[in-house]
């Protein structure tokens, strides 16, 4: 490490502040990896995300006596390399950070989520085996997280894709019984219409649906709206449309500004101002079982989950 990067890196011992990444310090040190560099940092230590006027008072709600009723966000879409999985670890650890007590739920059989997190899959998936549900849980390195590691058992992924109404009353239970146990049960979903995604849509509250800013990804968004409009019918009143994500934004395409326009203007109010733009820290940080937030918390990509997360805690 150069001596400039360790003097701008370094502590000052009177406003216990480090001026590089904006976290405050009480006292300690942890190991941190940023951009294939390793230092160390205050243990504990508090982001910029957790300091916001807007999450500190949502933080003051989580810490209520009475436990509030917890929200499921089923994060889908049916086109893959949408910034789907992406979206789903960011926000968790965005919001786990805020001081909300988060679940994360990994239904897609290619296990990014899990290993995006430095887990690695499990031999059977904890809603088809016996191992009671709690058991199944990991901590993650960050606090207020935990995570149900997916599986890539195919006989796991058939029994979990029959859809049943037992597989769905199974779902339901474990997640009903966490609303009060989480703030927050984010479901990562496979990139498909199949009868995981349909699971997972039955068992939520909202539902985020992250496009990306292209030609290809509108084809298939009349259809996911539907088979969303569905699973509102079968039960009205518990499924809402949370909202749509816009990601991999690159303000220097026309393309992307001509998407952007036109969904606005055709969905209205249920479009996330957020944008997530194309930032090679979001790429690289799932190398490093890493979100973005923790491997480069002053990149775009990072500030862009924190505005994030700080809208959907605004729209309960």
């Amino acid at each position: 490490m150069s001596d400039r990067f360790c003097r701008i890196a370094r502590v000052s011992r009177e406003t216990r502040i480090c001026p590089l990444l904006r976290w405050c310090v009480p006292r300690g040190t942890r190991r941190l990896f940023r951009r294939g560099r390793r230092f160390d940092i205050p243990r504990r230590a508090t982001t910029v995300l957790e300091s916001h006027p807007r999450i500190a008072a949502a933080r003051s709600s989580f810490r209520t006596k009475e436990p509030a009723v917890g929200r499921t966000l089923c994060v889908a879409n049916q086109k893959g390399g949408v910034g789907k999985t992406t979206t789903a670890v960011n926000l968790a650890v965005a919001l786990a950070k805020s001081g909300a007590r988060t679940l994360l739920i990994d239904l897609d059989p290619q296990c990014n989520a899990t290993s995006g997190l430095g887990q690695r899959p499990a031999e059977h998936h904890p809603l088809v085996s016996s191992q009671p549900f709690k058991e199944a849980l990991f901590q993650t390195t960050t606090v207020n997280l935990e995570l149900l590691p997916g599986s890539r058992n195919f006989r796991d992924v058939d029994a979990l894709a029959q859809g049943n109404q037992s597989r769905s009353a199974t779902l339901r239970q474990h997640l009903d019984a966490g609303l009060t146990a989480y703030d927050f049960v984010l479901i990562d979903c496979p990139p498909s219409l199949g009868q995981l995604t349909r699971l997972a849509l039955a068992s939520s509250t909202e539902v985020l649906m992250p496009i990306q800013c292209e030609y290809f990804a509108m084809e298939g968004l009349t259809q996911m709206i539907e088979v969303i409009r569905e699973v509102m019918q079968q039960e009205p009143g518990r499924l809402r449309f949370g909202g749509i994500l816009l990601t991999m934004y690159d303000h220097a395409l026309e393309l992307a500004r001509e998407v952007d326009d036109e969904v606005r203007d055709f969905f209205g109010e249920i479009v996330y101002r957020t944008v997530i733009p194309r930032d090679v820290a979001v790429s690289e940080a799932p190398s490093h079982a890493l979100s973005v937030i923790d491997y480069a918390p002053r990149t775009r990509g990072a500030r862009a989950y924190v505005e994030l997360c700080m809208e959907v805690l605004e729209n309960e």
